[in-house]
């Protein structure tokens, strides 16, 4: 019996890694960038007062990422931000392997096309060492959330995190993976 091997997983096996050890001329093929982790984040002020609306953002998370969502608790206290110590600030999840390469695809084949407005991933959303954080408005973008269940719109932020380099090795192997980048 096969063994599942995501589609991308087996793009980047077979065309990624030879097109990008072409155009730069990599030493060794361990040096060839790669995406390492995909991290899911939803954060809300109700989080803070509201036992049913994190159940709620779980769930969300849970059914987009297939995966149990991990709390993120305050570990100081700010006046400023009337955050004490303890205090829940959202939920993420943190998806490998497999699971990062499948959600990979409906993230970049499915959801970024049904967002509004969309013109592409901005050069500026890059940190400098290769990584790229994207905001989402609206969760109803993953086929996976049911419009007619939700109750409110809530945001996501998704971090792609690579052990490229630099941006520019980052913007080909995420083109690569068919991120509509400017």
């Amino acid at each position: 019996m096969k063994s599942y091997v995501p589609r991308l997983l087996d793009r980047y096996n077979t065309t990624i890694k030879s097109n990008m050890m072409k155009k730069y001329q990599y030493a060794n093929v361990m040096s060839i960038p790669k995406i390492t982790k995909i991290v899911l984040s939803m954060t809300s002020k109700k989080l803070r007062d509201d036992q049913k609306f994190i159940e709620k953002v779980k769930e969300d998370l849970w059914l987009i990422a297939g995966q149990r969502p991990c709390q993120t608790k305050a570990k100081n206290s700010i006046a400023g931000f009337n955050l004490r110590e303890g205090m829940l600030l959202g939920c993420f999840v943190t998806l490998r392997r497999s699971m990062m390469y499948d959600f990979l695809d409906r993230f970049v084949n499915i959801a970024l096309p049904r967002v509004r407005d969309f013109k592409g991933i901005l050069p500026k959303q890059f940190d400098g060492r290769g990584n790229i954080s994207m905001g989402v408005k609206e969760q109803i973008i993953f086929p996976e959330i049911d419009y007619d269940k939700v109750e409110e719109i809530r945001g996501a932020n998704v971090t792609v995190v690579t052990t490229c380099r630099s941006d520019e090795e980052a913007k080909d192997l995420l083109l690569e993976f068919g991120f509509p980048i400017k």
